[in-house]
């Protein structure tokens, strides 16, 4: 299960609708790829076209799909929104992270 905090909801809808998406129907397809300073990185975008492997959850009114490999990497994660003096952006608040970097972008396990 993926969590969206209430900042996180608000945000995605508002991109969602700038992009020609619609927050009632499309998804936010969350995923982790080889990368980062850590070793691993998130990757979010929206979509509208679920996969045979997809998850999919809903939560805060917000649909998710994750590939089945990024899961196992995610689950318990809370997609979280940060508007801070450090820069605006989608944070990923993730319990199986061992070890993430500054930018909280990449992680490792």
């Amino acid at each position: 299960m993926i969590k969206v905090s209430e900042k996180a909801k608000k945000k995605v809808i508002e991109l969602m609708t700038e992009d020609g998406f619609n927050a009632t129907k499309d998804f936010v397809r969350v995923g982790v790829k080889s990368g980062g300073c850590s070793g691993l990185s998130y990757d979010l975008k929206f979509d509208n076209k679920q996969l045979e492997d997809d998850k999919v959850f809903e939560d805060n009114a917000i649909k998710i799909i994750v590939d089945k490999k990024s899961f196992l990497y995610l689950i318990g994660t809370t997609l979280e929104y940060s508007g801070g003096l450090n820069g605006a952006g989608f944070v990923f608040n993730n319990p199986n992270a061992n070890r993430t970097c500054g930018c909280g972008e990449s992680f490792s396990l």
